[in-house]
């Protein structure tokens, strides 16, 4: 079995899914750096891979595959990891659930305040639209608390999934935005379950793209 080739800059949200799902499971991988400020995804070359121009792609024998949330579960149904993803169909309906909440509602929420705030984009400082993107960002925060502390203590209820992944980097990511925030103590308590990982170490908290 040939080394998973990952292509994407280790600082970026959605390689850091990828990553910290490869750490969880025991797979070796290299890791070449591809985004803003190392190679351009806009190349013939990436662009092959990946018409879309984004990070994170991987490469191994099966092929080539792009989308973050799509690898995650690729690899964790490569390797057999049925804690992480389930095979029963309403168990894993549940892990994905949240998979694809992240995907959709909070990143759609969050997106314009943290391109405003943390990454400073010319162009995102309409300070409504701020305001706007916060308070959907916040809103959704809620949502999260509200159901760990009634359906926890992980997303898709007593054990580490991938949910977990990808749904803890956008809590850390909320957290590091330099935003008004509501203290919600189920998703404190969250995270703080999450950094006793040992995989959490090195792809939680580097959030700067």
């Amino acid at each position: 079995m040939s080394v998973l080739r990952i292509l994407g800059k280790a600082s970026s949200i959605n390689v850091r899914k990828v990553l910290w799902t490869c750490d969880e499971i025991g797979i070796r991988y290299e890791r070449e750096d591809w985004g803003i400020g190392f190679a351009s995804t806009k190349t013939p070359e990436f662009l092959a891979k990946n018409a879309r121009g984004l990070v994170p792609v991987i490469e191994n024998e099966d092929g080539i595959l792009w989308e973050s949330n799509t690898i995650c579960r690729y690899l964790a149904g490569k390797y057999g990891r049925t804690d992480l993803l389930p095979t029963d169909p309403w168990s894993r309906a549940l892990v994905e659930r949240w998979m694809d909440w992240q995907a959709t509602e909070l990143n759609t929420s969050w997106r314009y305040a943290f391109l405003a705030l943390a990454r400073r984009i010319q162009g995102y400082d309409d300070p409504a639209l701020i305001a706007a993107s916060a308070g959907d960002w916040n809103a959704n925060m809620i949502i999260l608390d509200r159901h760990l502390s009634s359906a926890g203590p992980y997303a898709a209820g007593e054990a580490f999934t991938l949910a977990d992944i990808v749904i803890g980097l956008s809590v850390n990511r909320w957290l590091q935005t330099p935003i008004e925030r509501p203290d919600l103590s189920a998703v404190s308590a969250y995270l703080d379950r999450l950094r006793e990982r040992p995989t959490y170490i090195g792809h939680g908290t580097n959030d700067v793209a």
